[in-house]
């Protein structure tokens, strides 16, 4: 639709309102409903929203540690931008028009804090060296028969998957729940986030689905909007999905591969594949995969965000635990699918399905560019176990070791910028003193009784 199409469906839509929705670092989208005559006055401009946002983590509570925004700023108002070329309809709420926005500062640039004017900015650096990135993004996730209140009256214990038992792939499950997985791949397309695969995993009701690739921040916009769209659907369903890392240390953990490539400015060369290598790709994707196998362990809390992430990267189960790399190999960091020259590509099994897709789009491109940019060489494949081969160093074990190598590192800074990376790092600490305050279950299973 062009823009006055746009202007006209809105004008015209009978709710008389609009949604729009900001990504705040963890990747949640927090929006609300604006009145049409407000939307129409914000497009030409700029519009506000409460740089909060920013100042509080996953759970409302505000940070103590960030230069942002807090208490000694009194939490203003940040200028802000909505994006006219992201509108949606929204299929489950009357098609009424939707918008993602972007936060900017004062003079209309960029704000640092945001993740999708991150992505945008690695965007542009790719595009100045001639690369068009193409992205997808792939996920696994639970769900539960459940409500909001009743995973709170249970005290988030003794669920009720949709489906019982382990049965990846199965015709049976899809026709057990089929109503759920029909709304799930249709109203998913009419939102304009169209997928290439749609089927269950093994675990307890899990489900795994794959995003049709596009242009990285599209495809970004389409990762992020995915998971918020599968819990309103679910919703209808009365189904609750959750995109934990790891749920259960009994179950898989839920992956949030990425799967990227790049191509010529025009689009019409896929520059990872050569033909005439004896592995099919070319010099561009061995620089970029060497690229993020080095700055992997300095970046790794943008793939790996919170204390959860860390339970999944475990050896043994289908996550990586290595720096390592292969051919079609599961079992490693960075799976190459050669492919042919349209499908040749790189996908980064690190990341997981609790993951800020513009972080971690982010993170990737702009490390594989670091490898391009620096002709960094290719350490051997692994063939076989990855979780074996030590060649390259293992994945930090925890948030806090993650993020004191982030910290202590002056690479993410050089990729990312000295402002959000010093911004990120301050959360994720953060994220991890809220964690060292709470005791578990496993305390009180283990030392109750018997200390």
């Amino acid at each position: 639709m062009t823009i006055e199409e746009i202007i006209q469906y809105v004008q015209n839509h009978p709710s008389g309102k609009v949604k729009i929705a900001f990504t705040d670092i963890d990747g949640v989208l927090r929006g609300k409903y604006i009145s049409t005559e407000k939307f129409l006055s914000a497009v030409d401009t700029n519009t506000s929203f409460c740089d909060v946002i920013f100042g509080w983590d996953v759970a409302d509570v505000a940070y103590d540690n960030v230069t942002f925004t807090g208490w000694h700023t009194g939490y203003p108002d940040a200028a802000a931008k909505i994006d006219i070329a992201t509108f949606r309809k929204i299929p489950w709420e009357n098609d009424i028009p939707f918008f993602l926005g972007d936060l900017v500062d004062k003079d209309g640039n960029a704000s640092y804090v945001c993740p999708r004017q991150l992505l945008k900015t690695v965007l542009q650096n790719a595009r100045n060296e001639g690369f068009l990135p193409y992205f997808s993004q792939e996920f696994e996730w639970y769900n539960f028969a459940e409500t909001p209140q009743s995973v709170n009256d249970k005290q988030f214990k003794n669920l009720t998957p949709i489906t019982p038992g382990m049965f990846g792939y199965s015709i049976l499950r899809t026709t057990l729940q089929n109503p759920f997985f029909t709304d799930l791949f249709e109203q998913l397309k009419d939102f304009d986030i169209p997928l290439e695969g749609l089927h269950t995993e093994t675990g307890p009701g899990t489900v795994e689905a794959a995003i049709t690739y596009s242009e990285i921040v599209t495809a970004a916009d389409r990762a992020v909007l995915f998971k918020t769209a599968v819990k309103e659907i679910a919703y209808k369903h009365k189904i609750m999905a959750t995109f934990m890392a790891k749920i259960n240390e009994d179950l898989p953990g839920c992956g949030g591969h990425v799967h990227q490539s790049l191509w010529n400015e025009s689009g019409g060369t896929n520059l990872f594949y050569d033909g005439e290598d004896e592995k099919g790709i070319s010099m561009v994707l061995k620089q970029y995969i060497a690229g993020q196998l080095h700055c992997l362990p300095y970046i790794l809390p943008m793939f790996a965000p919170t204390i959860n992430s860390y339970k999944r990267l475990v050896e043994g189960a289908w996550a990586p635990t290595t720096l390592t790399w292969g051919v079609d190999n599961r079992t490693v960091a960075l799976r190459v699918l050669p492919g042919g020259s349209k499908s040749c590509r790189l996908e980064t099994r690190v990341i997981g399905s609790d993951v800020n897709p513009y972080l971690a789009m982010s993170a990737a491109l702009a490390s594989g560019l670091y490898g391009i940019k620096n002709k960094l060489e290719l350490p051997a494949a692994t063939k076989g176990n990855g979780y074996k081969d030590y060649t390259n160093g293992t994945l930090p074990a925890t948030l806090y070791e993650a993020t004191q190598m982030m910290k202590q590192s002056s690479l993410p800074k050089e990729i990312l910028g000295g402002n959000f990376v010093d911004h990120f790092i301050q959360t994720r600490e953060w994220e991890w003193k809220q964690h060292l305050k709470s005791v578990t279950d496993w305390e009180y299973k283990r030392y109750f009784e018997i200390i």
